[in-house]
């Protein structure tokens, strides 16, 4: 007792009222929870399959999920979607492919709580994984005594059917690949509803791809204004490269025709983005000739 009143004194100790909570840290960010939710996915990019943009030719309607987010002006849902499809990371399973949180979690992770009582972001956090669920993309239940809302994975063509992973072991499906710098740098906050579009169908296209906008409805399933202020947004934060050439056109009244090829560039340069997998994860070695040599992971 004695040196307890002398720490005290000499304030080596310091002591709280009693029922009085002593904060050594400020509560979390939306942004540290993204990160922490991003990190515990073990990956740096997350592939999605090409279906969720366009689906594969001979399709009678070409159009993927992407155009009903288009169509609605729902960048929000399209943003939680592609959040929880970065996230997941549990594998085939008793919880499948599927985050559990509560609803203040949810809102944190999901950007809703900025300018919102806790009231309205919950509201928030239940209308958008509402509509993601009417389109067949998740499904969701409520999870032990605190109620905690499950998202669970559907596959990323709205058929309703089970989630697999793009990219694992025999999985051919073809998939585009996500970097989680999308998240990371703000890019989800300082691109809208057109250019997010425009940066996932340049990631499905390939490395160096010509696409005219006046086909973007009866590929994509949106207008061709929509594209080209996309494209716009794109180029003005050094997102895409625009190169224009002139093709032998024997129709055309001066036999050429202008094309505008385009290239990502900056962070989701399509050279930069590997094949996903864990941060961690370490050269395997295979003995060749008696030796040990490493093999790809």
């Amino acid at each position: 007792m004695r040196i307890l009143k002398a720490a005290k004194a000499f304030g080596i100790l310091h002591t709280a009222p009693m029922n009085e909570p002593i904060h050594d840290d400020s509560p979390a960010t939306e942004a540290e929870t993204r990160a922490f939710l991003l990190a515990r996915s073990k990956r740096t990019i997350t592939p999605i399959l090409k279906d969720f943009v366009q689906k594969p030719r001979g399709s009678t309607d070409r159009s993927g999920p992407l155009s009903t987010f288009v169509r609605n002006r729902d960048l929000r849902g399209l943003q939680a979607f592609l959040f929880l499809l970065s996230i997941n990371s549990n594998g085939p399973g008793p919880d499948g492919w599927s985050t559990t949180l509560s609803i203040p979690v949810w809102a944190r992770a999901l950007d809703l709580t900025r300018d919102a009582s806790e009231a309205s972001a919950a509201t928030a956090v239940s209308k958008v994984l509402t509509r993601l669920e009417q389109r067949k993309l998740i499904e969701r239940d409520r999870r032990g005594r605190e109620r905690k809302i499950r998202a669970t994975l559907l596959r990323e063509d709205g058929s309703g059917q089970p989630y697999t992973r793009p990219g694992s072991a025999g999985n051919s499906d073809r998939y585009l690949q996500l970097p989680h710098t999308y998240w990371l740098d703000d890019w989800f906050q300082k691109l809208d509803l057109p250019s997010t579009a425009m940066l996932l169908v340049a990631l499905h296209e390939k490395p160096i791809f010509h696409l005219p906008t006046e086909n973007m409805p009866n590929w994509y399933g949106w207008s061709a204004a929509t594209a080209e202020r996309g494209f716009t947004i794109l180029e003005r934060h050094g997102l895409i490269s625009k190169a224009t050439r002139f093709k032998k056109a024997p129709l055309s009244p001066s036999g050429l025709a202008k094309i505008n090829e385009y290239t990502l560039t900056g962070p989701f340069n399509r050279s930069l983005l590997a094949v996903p997998k864990s941060p961690s994860a370490r050269p395997r070695l295979r003995r060749i000739d008696g030796k040990h040599t490493k093999a790809s992971v």
